[in-house]
């Protein structure tokens, strides 16, 4: 049997960017989805570059928080998608909700 190591979820607000970092997954959501209201507030960018990992759950978290922004008239961006990000967003066919920025290598 292994033992799978989880990285814990953490953020940081950068004036109008909230940055994320860890693993953006099932298991560690919760937190960032209980504060949303307010981590959100002033927000028009989600950085994404420093995650490890983001599960369909994660992605599912990302498109909320673009719609709950867009509810309030605001286009919240999603920069540094990596690869791996890329094809879930493209396998799950949401190329036109979450537009790709992907990080510059």
């Amino acid at each position: 049997m292994m033992d799978i190591m989880t990285d814990e979820l953490s953020w940081q607000s950068q004036q109008e960017t909230l940055v994320l970092q860890g693993e953006l997954d099932r298991e560690t959501l919760l937190p960032l989805w209980q504060q949303r209201e307010a981590l959100l507030a002033d927000k028009t960018c989600i950085d994404v570059s420093q995650l490890q990992r983001v599960d369909s759950s994660g992605l599912a978290l990302l498109v909320h928080f673009r719609e709950l922004r867009s509810k309030q008239g605001v286009t919240l961006t999603i920069t540094g998608v990596s690869d791996r990000l890329s094809t879930l967003i493209e396998l799950y066919n949401l190329q036109q909700i979450i537009p790709v920025e992907t990080a510059s290598a």
